[in-house]
């Protein structure tokens, strides 16, 4: 593969749903193209772009991707990224490595969920798009019913460019609107070629109706092309090509065409059309970069001669290889073996075996033009979101906001002994794919890990056996309650022990009162004439302290009260701080049940936004959950309902607002306040606590 210069790249992320067609297409395009040397298969697992053990065996992809195009001397960087919502991550951070963007809907089933969510993501980076209906091969495709759906859910602005002849198994052309010509492929086609010939008689009204409506929308993008439209002048191809384009990169029109993927059909006319319609990378706005550990800003344009700038969109462990790094260069131009900085973590990285990837082949090059998509492997510690510069400016670019995990399960290993594998085996995920979080917590004596659903965090297991050889098993995380007291009482503590020589004694008084929520717990010392010595009164505390990690109800750290030391006695010889300690651990379990304690469970602030077909049904599910509704507002397209939710409520919640908007939902949750548990939720939770204690001893 040749060295291309900025003027002769486009960086283009195929987007949609899962099963719309991505990966096949962009197997199709590069095999077309002739970068690729074989026409892959999903089904045969030999697709260019889903070559990872997971993505074989499911047959849907999970990563992003590269794949090249090399057409019309120009180099198409293709990245394919995965479909469904579970691997939205890698989604964004193909969108935010593009100049432009590929929809691909099916042609059955239209305009889905995920089409939706990354329509949201391109709107958000002002991508220009065009939009590609695939699998117009298979039975019940229908172009008609899909392009009213753009219109209706995605945008008015979509025109089509092209018009399928025939549908499902009688699908076999496209009539070009440009060219005015219909391309009629041969049965059997390797790479797409085609005989042109003019539009059939019974396509020529649709083709006119088309047709007028493309010139119409081109010209209204420009004032001089309307008028001249408008005083029946007829508008060149090149012009209306040049007319198009503008009119993507200001958001103003939106390209529809269509294909078959595995049957190569569409791919020619495709690969044209991204060369001539999505933009260099020299022709998107600036990228405003910041100088490390400073203020001041600079302004990245893809230009050989401005500063080195190159931000890491994903990184892949690999076995035998290690961390691979694709990255993506904003402005100035990279050498093989060159050292550069990563400003935040200060470490020099050389890029040494710098290439360019088609699927998991990857191929050396000398140098890396700005704007162009690199890989390296094995930098020594640079990860996903970094930036690669000069040390002189020790640049950074603007993260990539990867969203926040919604769902969290507990896993333990199988095998004892494996835990440190464990941690490190996460800690290396967490690396690969910035939307898992992982952390040990000790009160819960769990790891938990987090991520954007079930599947997402069902494959994290599975690539823990596979890639670390760590067998784990999950289960659900504990909900760390606690307690407080709602009266007072007050009683004795006494350690006293003999045992031939200096023995033990400690003995004191306290008085228990509940505090206001969030006050935390407050020891006063109100013991007059020293019967208790000033030095011992501190290990009373400590021990009062400690005994209340382990309350009265079911054994949860109690919260909010008020401890008065008011009396005890010592002994000269036999007193000591242990001994003391160990009378306020005796004065807290021997106080503490007679002062109403009570069981207290943490409440959840839920926002979660829904199209307004589920409110209904949002608003119900969140009710049976023991949920408080406090109001709903609106917010863009959708619904935003407010609940406090119990956490031992939330679990899984994800899976379920999934099923109820059909993928529509979102919702987000952050910790509001701990309140009375219901008797009937705190006796079954002491009785779940006394079984898991009993285990634990046995």
């Amino acid at each position: 593969m040749r060295v291309y210069t900025t003027t002769e790249i486009r960086n283009v992320a195929v987007v949609g749903h899962g099963a719309s067609g991505k990966t096949s297409l962009v197997d199709a395009l590069a095999f077309v193209a002739g970068t690729s040397k074989r026409h892959g298969s999903i089904k045969d697992g030999t697709a260019l772009t889903d070559y990872t053990a997971d993505e074989i065996e499911r047959k849907y992809s999970i990563n992003l991707a590269l794949a090249v195009a090399e057409w019309m001397e120009t180099k198409v960087n293709l990245i394919d990224t995965p479909g469904y919502l579970d691997f939205t991550g890698d989604a964004l951070a193909g969108v935010f490595a593009a100049d432009s963007a590929v929809v691909v809907l099916s042609g059955t089933a239209g305009v889905e969920v995920g089409t939706e969510k990354v329509w949201d993501y391109c709107e958000r980076r002002s991508l220009p798009r065009l939009l590609f209906v695939s699998l117009m091969d298979k039975e019940h495709a229908d172009f008609e019913r899909v392009f009213g759906q753009i219109k209706e859910r995605l945008t008015p602005k979509v025109i089509p460019v092209e018009i399928p002849v025939g549908e499902g198994a009688e699908f076999h052309g496209i009539i070009n609107l440009f060219s005015k010509k219909a391309h009629l492929y041969k049965k059997g086609t390797k790479a797409g070629e085609y005989e042109e010939v003019d539009v059939p008689p019974e396509y020529e009204e649709r083709f006119a109706k088309y047709s007028q409506e493309l010139i119409e929308t081109i010209a209204s993008t420009d004032d001089t092309l309307l008028e001249r439209y408008l005083g029946g002048e007829e508008i060149g191809r090149d012009e209306a090509i040049a007319a198009m384009k503008a009119g993507m990169l200001k958001g103003e029109l939106f390209p529809l065409f269509c294909g078959a993927a595995e049957l190569t059909y569409g791919t020619r006319a495709l690969l044209t059309k991204l060369v001539e319609l999505c933009p260099a990378p020299h022709e998107r706005p600036p990228v405003e970069a910041q100088k490390w550990g400073s203020a001041d800003r600079v302004s990245l344009k893809a230009d050989d001669a401005g500063p080195i700038a190159a931000q890491v969109f994903k990184t892949i462990s690999e076995p035998h290889v290690g961390d691979v790094t694709l990255f993506r260069i904003f402005s100035g131009k990279v050498k093989n073996g060159q050292e550069l900085w990563n400003a935040p973590r200060e470490v020099a990285e050389k890029l040494n075996h710098l290439c360019v990837a088609v699927g998991k082949e990857r191929t050396e090059i000398p140098e890396l033009h700005a704007g162009d998509i690199g890989v390296v492997a094995k930098l020594r510690d640079t990860h996903t979101n970094d930036t690669l510069s000069t040390k002189e400016l020790g640049l950074v670019i603007p993260k990539i906001p990867f969203p926040e995990p919604v769902i969290t399960i507990a896993v333990e290993v199988k095998q004892r002994g494996e835990e440190d594998k464990l941690s490190t085996g996460l800690h290396k995920l967490h690396e690969e794919d910035p939307t898992f979080h992982h952390e040990y917590n000790g009160e819960l004596g769990q790891t938990l890990i987090r991520g954007l659903g079930e599947r997402h965090l069902e494959i994290v297991v599975g690539r823990l056996a596979r890639k670390y050889g760590v067998h784990a098993q999950t289960g659900k995380p504990r909900v760390a309650y606690r307690e407080t007291f709602r009266g007072k009482s007050e009683g004795q503590g006494k350690h006293k022990k003999q045992t031939g020589g200096r023995g033990q004694y400690g003995d004191c008084w306290i008085r228990i009162a509940p505090l206001p929520r969030g006050t935390g717990v407050q020891f006063v010392d109100e013991i007059v004439g020293g019967v208790i010595p000033r030095q011992y009164i501190p290990a009373v505390e400590r021990g009062v302290v400690e005994a209340a990690h382990k309350g009265p109800v079911a054994g949860y750290p109690v919260v909010d009260f008020k401890v008065e030391l008011y009396d005890g006695s010592y002994h000269d010889v036999d007193s000591n701080e242990m001994s003391f300690k160990m009378a306020g651990i005796q004065a807290f379990r021997n106080v503490s049940p007679g002062a109403r304690p009570v069981l207290l469970e943490p409440i959840m602030d839920v926002e979660v936004w829904t199209p307004d077909d589920y409110q209904g049904a949002v608003m119900g599910d969140l009710s049976s959950r023991r949920g408080h509704i406090v109001g709903t507002d609106k917010d863009g397209r959708l619904t935003k309902v407010k609940a406090l939710v119990p956490e031992a409520e939330l679990d899984r919640y994800a899976t379920t607002l999934h099923s109820i908007t059909h993928g529509r939902g979102t919702y987000r949750m952050k910790f509001h306040v701990y309140q009375d548990a219901p008797p009937d939720v705190a006796a079954k939770v002491t009785e779940a606590r006394k079984k898991e204690m009993e285990e634990a001893r046995a």
